[in-house]
């Protein structure tokens, strides 16, 4: 991606599951990010700077102790570089353990929502109250500083929660001000990137089309096909193919899995016959069942529709004379399938991890894989897609193969399918849609006992989630009125024979992710 004239602030990845949600914060403030790798060389980043005005450096958390024999290390040189540096949880234990400060296996591990008390709300805290709520995921701990260095924060079991140079701008933060569920972690991103850094807000959608336009018609040298399910993700992967190589030179699919929710397949035939686009509805149920048959397991079920989604496309793209895949890939689905720096694999995305080694495709093009969704439908508004379209439910691609537990079966489909639609209407028609991020329901694998018509009944259990977010990499569960519930509740189990008993799901993301599997 182009980052010539404008602010750049570099994210190294240590294999943190919030690397990509921190890069997402920085560009909520019109500020470029760029993900780099944790071994990153300063004459690198000089490098990069002869071309970018790279303003700041982010170092990610990670999984690791800055003790183990293989944990990932930084460049001693980059702290010399003259160029601000902020550390989070594994990066802030990085910079104090490089600096002659100690770090330990804490005595109490933190994890969750934790009091912070500032020390002195300066730099990187500047405004911050004595006392604030932040969220700590950590085992080790700082536990002092070389005399160079000054505590900024500490908590009842972290004595160095946050600190800095005396005399360089390099800071460390224990907690996760890219979460929201850090009450005031924007204003210390805001910190860094604005007071610290002294970043321009020139980062803008805008440039985003034009350089992506520019890639698309360097990597694509004839006609491609789209992986179109609807969303707003693959529907802007499909308009920046358009309006760089021309509709004549694209080919939109969409697959009926059979996994779909209620009126899916009709929707999308009437929504993009609408728009003019050449679409391909392809019935593939019977395939698709077939060959999840029997499967519990949730990444061998990603694995598989992956699989199947791969054989339907080249088959239409041997019928099209096509070369190209494009895909609507967007950041955290590469991320929670593993595939940036030394992040953890979560689970697999059909479209990413699920994809075979052996596409028989020139290349796979995603125009959004450096995107996040609030940036996706940004660009769907600079493109004129309809509302319809940009403000579309997030809907996951193995669709309900993954809403529910267990194997998949026709009968289990008609079930979540009904209950996700009560689900669906309730909070449409509440008015509280428009605050949330997404709400559907699930089918669990839990038979329980009830009383139905004054007999004995033996069904399913059936749980529904509604979450706040901004970006899914972090979500709080919508505290919906009990009114709502209970209407939800007595819905499913009236107008649904093989359901018994209805839960809500009140987890947040974290600990769990947003789908069941």
């Amino acid at each position: 991606m182009e980052m010539s004239k404008r602010d750049t602030i570099l994210i190294l990845d240590f294999g943190g599951q919030y690397t990509h949600l921190i890069g997402r914060n920085v560009r909520e403030n019109n500020v470029y990010s760029e993900i780099m790798p944790f071994d990153i060389t300063a004459d690198k980043i000089t490098e990069i700077g002869s071309v970018s005005n790279i303003k700041g450096i982010i170092l990610s958390g990670g999984p690791d102790s800055v003790y183990d024999k293989d944990s990932p290390k930084m460049d001693p040189g980059i702290l010399k570089l003259g160029i601000p540096v902020l550390g989070l949880c594994y990066g802030h234990q990085l910079i104090a353990h490089m600096s002659d400060g100690k770090v330990i296996r804490a005595a109490k591990k933190e994890y969750g929502d934790t009091e912070a008390y500032i020390d002195k709300p300066e730099s990187i805290l500047h405004g911050l109250h004595h006392e604030e709520k932040v969220w700590m995921s950590h085992g080790d701990t700082v536990s002092s500083l070389s005399k160079d260095w000054e505590v900024l924060a500490h908590t009842d079991n972290t004595p160095v929660a946050a600190f800095r140079h005396k005399t360089m701008q390099i800071y460390g933060l224990q907690w996760h001000p890219e979460v929201v569920q850090t009450e005031h972690g924007a204003q210390i991103i805001k910190n860094f990137i604005f007071d610290e850094c002294k970043c321009e807000r020139n980062w803008r959608m805008t440039g985003f089309v034009e350089d992506s336009m520019s890639e698309i018609r360097r990597t694509i040298r004839g006609k491609a096909i789209v992986a179109l399910s609807g969303g707003v993700d693959s529907s802007v992967a499909a308009a920046l193919i358009t309006k760089a190589i021309g509709g004549h030179n694209l080919v939109a699919v969409y697959v009926d899995t059979g996994l779909m929710r209620d009126g899916e397949t009709e929707q999308i035939r009437s929504t993009f016959t609408t728009l003019g686009t050449d679409l391909r509805v392809i019935n593939a149920e019977d395939r698709f069942l077939e060959a999840l048959d029997g499967v519990e397991d949730p990444e061998q079920k990603r694995m598989i529709i992956g699989k199947m989604f791969a054989t339907v496309f080249e088959e239409q793209a041997a019928l099209s004379g096509v070369e190209y895949l494009v895909q609507g890939t967007i950041y955290p689905d590469r991320v929670e399938s593993g595939s940036s720096g030394k992040s953890a694999l979560i689970k697999t995305h059909h479209n990413v991890g699920g994809l075979p080694k052996d596409l028989k495709f020139k290349a796979v093009v995603e125009p959004l894989r450096d995107l996040y969704k609030d940036e996706v439908r940004k660009v769907a508004k600079e493109l004129g897609l309809p509302e319809s379209i940009i403000n579309r439910q997030p809907f996951p691609g193995p669709g309900l193969a993954v809403r529910i537990i267990g194997s998949v079966t026709k009968e289990k489909l008609e079930i979540v399918r009904h209950a996700d639609h009560i689900v669906t209407k309730e909070i449409d028609g509440s008015g509280m849609a428009e605050g949330l991020w997404q709400y559907f329901a699930v089918l669990t694998s839990t038979k329980t006992t009830g009383v139905k018509g004054d007999g004995r009944a033996y069904g399913y259990l059936v749980s529904f989630r509604a979450l706040v977010s901004r970006e899914a990499m972090t979500a709080k569960f919508a505290e919906l009125p009990w009114n709502l519930v209970r209407r939800i509740s007595t819905r499913i189990t009236n107008e649904i024979p093989e359901v018994v008993r209805v839960a809500y799901d009140v987890t947040d993301k974290p600990p769990a992710t947003v789908e069941w599997e």
